[in-house]
């Protein structure tokens, strides 16, 4: 297993437990919940990648874009890009994680 695909099985995994504790909460009472500090710090990681990504800062990241800044992204932009609007949003690529993550 290469560095990308251990990058994003590990992205994967956080997603689908930051996925996993909004349903706990869900049906819980409101109560003060942190995240932990390793996946505060997986999703700033993953929000700074996009936005450094996203040259054109718009929120919208190319193909180009993510072959560049982002390849393993790159990889499954066809996937992730369901719209087929030729850019995928950081919201797209969470979701895509979190279904990978309930697949595997």
């Amino acid at each position: 297993m290469n560095r990308l695909e251990m990058e994003m099985k590990k992205w994967i995994a956080m997603l689908a437990l930051c996925i996993a504790s909004t349903g706990v909460m869900a049906q819980t009472a409101p109560q003060p919940m942190a995240a932990s500090p390793r996946m505060e710090r997986m999703m700033q990681e993953l929000q700074q990648r996009f936005a450094a990504a996203n040259t054109t800062h718009d929120g919208k990241l190319t193909l180009a874009q993510a072959q560049t800044g982002m390849p393993r992204i790159a990889q499954y932009f066809d996937e992730i890009d369901t719209q087929k609007q030729s850019y995928v949003t950081l919201g797209q690529i969470e979701q895509f994680m979190a279904q990978r993550a309930g697949s595997h």
